[in-house]
């Protein structure tokens, strides 16, 4: 599925929660609910078959169901006076802004290449990235890192990026930022791309040695591509600093795949995560039935206590 057309058309819904900032109303007639123990952060238009479509109505939406958190993979394409406005509601509802992509490209090769002008285009977004982190008061930028160049031996491209990657790290470092990359597979949505393994990524953040340079674990990129989620994250858990969801096949709302969520969840939880777990996914369903579900499933994946 393509990824712009996934979170354009993604639906999903949940219930409301008790306590309302002042100025800020809750949904007329609707149930109550806790806030969730993770912090889910839900992408915009994703809950549009219920909130509505304007951005601020969204987060409002969101915090009345028991979102603390949101995020938004295309805001830097965003007016900055909307993205002030997103950062003001987030601030005044007490929810926390989580990840954006600061460079993204799925034609070119930036990262795996020595293109001296591709690569000047990526430090000169990931400049123009502080100014919207600082914006959003969040410190977490997904730099996409492009494509593989199929005529360079491997090796060469994992020291070119790593090359990069330090230079975007002394970049984020002054301002307390940190990179995270993801991997993206290979066998079914992203054919080409450099990054397709958690190994890899590991061994990059490794390289590059920085806490301004860090991995995002996909659980669906990482179930498609090589599975065996567990014992992967746990060895490549010290470089981990995000986590986002969705389910496989399908890359839909959790329950309607193959992964045991309530399980890998628990085990992220117990380990002492408590980061953002962005929702990049879909609803299987159309409508506003499909957006029920969705949130009924987000209720049965929750955390318990840590164990």
């Amino acid at each position: 599925m393509n990824r712009r057309l996934f979170l354009k058309n993604s639906f999903a819904s949940s219930l409301l929660v008790t306590g309302t900032p002042v100025g800020f109303s809750v949904t007329d007639g609707q149930a109550k609910e806790s806030p969730f123990k993770l912090k889910f952060s839900p992408e915009f238009d994703i809950f549009g078959a219920l909130s509505g479509k304007d951005p601020i109505d969204q987060l409002k939406w969101g915090y009345d169901q028991g979102f603390r958190a949101w995020e938004n993979t295309f805001l830097k394409s965003r007016p900055v006076a909307e993205q002030e406005k997103i950062s003001s509601t987030l601030q005044k509802l007490g929810m926390e802004f989580g990840q954006f992509v600061g460079t993204l490209t799925f034609d070119d090769v930036t990262f795996a290449g020595r293109d001296t002008n591709l690569r000047e285009n990526v430090l000169k977004e990931v400049r123009a990235s502080v100014e919207i982190a600082k914006r959003m008061n969040t410190r977490f930028v997904h730099n996409v890192l492009g494509r593989a160049d199929p005529k360079l031996p491997w090796d060469f491209q994992m020291v070119n990026a790593i090359e990069l990657l330090k230079r975007i790290a002394d970049i984020y470092a002054p301002h307390n930022l940190v990179m995270v990359m993801e991997s993206m597979n290979h066998k079914h949505n992203h054919p080409g791309m450099f990054l397709h393994t958690i190994p890899q990524a590991y061994a990059l953040a490794k390289a590059v040695g920085s806490p301004h340079v860090k991995v995002l674990f996909d659980f669906y990129h990482v179930q498609i591509q090589e599975g065996n989620l567990l014992p992967t994250l746990d060895y490549a858990w010290d470089e981990i600093a995000y986590i986002q969801i969705g389910d496989a096949p399908g890359r839909n709302e959790p329950t309607t795949g193959e992964i045991n969520f309530p399980n890998v969840l628990q085990h992220v939880y117990n380990k002492g995560y408590r980061g953002f777990v962005g929702l990049e996914h879909g609803i299987k369903k159309p409508g506003r039935e499909g957006a029920q579900e969705a949130l009924k499933a987000y209720r049965t994946i929750d955390v318990k206590d840590a164990k």
